[in-house]
């Protein structure tokens, strides 16, 4: 199905304020499939990531009118930063709710932070396998993994958001980087190559 032109998305927006059912039926269906692929980054069950979605939805819905499609040029990639930002929200409740205890760790299981230096050899990997990659991460270091690198939060916006401290988002931020070496090793991945140069 095409993607709207930028008319019929402003009057399917301007359907939407108005509270009109196959207006915000329309935006659900155009805009599921790419709530879902980011609600799916950090919740790996489909039904608690479709509930994510859900919720994200309603918080659109509810928050639409104050977006003012008169201030951006670019309306649908506009829209679709404003959406992006509102499911990655309503993930991280969503993470917060199921995975409570992910960040419980005593002080001795912390590991080192040391940061990145510039480019890594994940940098090497193509978006969906990095993304495959990623899936395979703990729910800890999969959202703050997500989180900073790609969606691109600081670690004092990720611990205001998961409710944790910036050295327990820097601390699984490495180990993230340190599983997925480790799993590119594994498998014998050409990327892996790049760290033992």
């Amino acid at each position: 199905m095409p993607s709207p032109t930028p008319v019929q998305l402003t009057e399917m927006l301007a359907g939407c304020r108005g509270l009109d059912r196959p207006s915000q039926r329309q935006f659900y269906q155009e805009y599921y499939a790419f709530a879902l692929s980011i609600c799916l980054r950090y919740l790996h069950d489909r039904d608690t990531a479709v509930e994510a979605v859900n919720d994200g939805f309603l918080k659109v819905f509810q928050e639409l009118p104050r977006f003012d499609t008169t201030r951006y040029p670019d309306l649908a990639g506009s829209l679709r930063g404003w959406l992006h930002r509102i499911m990655v929200r309503s993930a991280i409740d969503q993470f917060r709710a199921t995975h409570r205890h992910a960040f419980h760790a005593s002080l001795d299981e912390v590991e080192p932070t040391h940061a990145a230096d510039g480019h890594t050899p994940l940098d090497t990997l193509s978006f969906d396998e990095l993304l495959r990659l990623i899936s395979e991460l703990p729910p800890a270091s999969r959202a703050v993994f997500n989180l900073h690198v790609i969606d691109g939060y600081s670690h004092e916006e990720i611990a205001d958001q998961l409710h944790i401290s910036v050295g327990t988002s820097k601390s699984n931020l490495f180990k993230a980087r340190a599983t997925l070496k480790n799993i590119l090793k594994r498998n014998h991945h050409h990327a892996y190559a790049h760290y033992v140069r």
